[in-house]
C-alpha cells in the first residue's frame, strides 16, 4: 500500500502535538493525513476522546492507518471495538502505562487498563527505555499481548519534540516501510 491509498489518522496524546512534534510534521507532509481533534487536549475525557477516534475511522473513505502517540495509543486501542470501517494497520509510539497509579496527571489512568486481546490488524509499537510515562518492559508486554511488532527506540525519552524528536527521520522511514507492507 502507498500512503496515498490510505486515510492516515494522526492521533496525538495529552496536550496535543505541537508544531515541532514529529506527528505534526508528518501530517504536513502526508497529503492523506489528518489529525483527530479533541475538544479538551489538557483535560482528556476517555469517552469523548474515544468517540472522536471512532468517528474519524468510521468516516474514512479509504483503509485507515492509525498513527498514535502516547495517550493517543490508549485512545485508539480503546476505540477498536466500535470501528465499522477497515483499519489496515497502526503505528503506535510511546504508549503510556495507564495502569500505573504513579502516572501524572492521574486522570490519564481513566484510559486504562489496556485491552490485552490481539489487535485485528497489523501494528508496530515503538517504545523507549527511559520513557517516564511507561517502563520499557511494560510497553514490551503490552505490544506482545496485542501481537504488535515491538521496536526498541533505545534511550529516547517520550519520543516527542521535548526529547529531540521533531523530524524523526528514522521513524518516518520505519512508518513508510510499514505502510508498504500493508
Amino acid at each position: 500500500m502507498k500512503a496515498s491509498d490510505a486515510d492516515i489518522l494522526i492521533i496525538p496524546g495529552y496536550t496535543n502535538s505541537g508544531p515541532d512534534h514529529w506527528q505534526t510534521r508528518w501530517q504536513e507532509r502526508l497529503k492523506s493525513a489528518r489529525r483527530v481533534e479533541q475538544e479538551a487536549w489538557s483535560k482528556p475525557v476517555r469517552d469523548d476522546w474515544v468517540a472522536n477516534v471512532v468517528k474519524a475511522v468510521n468516516e474514512a473513505e479509504k483503509p485507515v492507518v492509525l498513527v498514535a502517540h502516547s495517550l493517543g495509543v490508549a485512545t485508539a486501542v480503546q476505540a477498536i471495538p466500535e470501528f465499522q470501517k477497515p483499519v489496515a494497520g497502526a503505528f503506535f509510539v510511546a504508549p503510556p502505562d495507564v495502569s500505573n497509579s504513579k502516572i501524572r496527571p492521574k486522570h490519564l489512568m481513566t484510559f486504562g487498563p489496556y485491552p490485552r486481546d490481539p489487535l485485528p490488524f497489523p501494528s508496530i509499537t515503538i517504545a523507549s527505555r527511559n520513557d517516564h510515562f511507561c517502563a520499557f518492559d511494560v510497553a514490551e508486554d503490552i505490544a506482545a499481548a496485542w501481537g504488535s511488532l515491538f521496536m526498541d527506540a533505545g534511550e529516547s525519552g517520550h519520543i516527542n519534540a521535548e526529547s529531540g524528536f521533531g523530524p524523526w527521520p528514522e521513524g518516518s522511514m520505519t512508518f513508510a516501510k510499514f505502510v508498504q507492507q500493508l
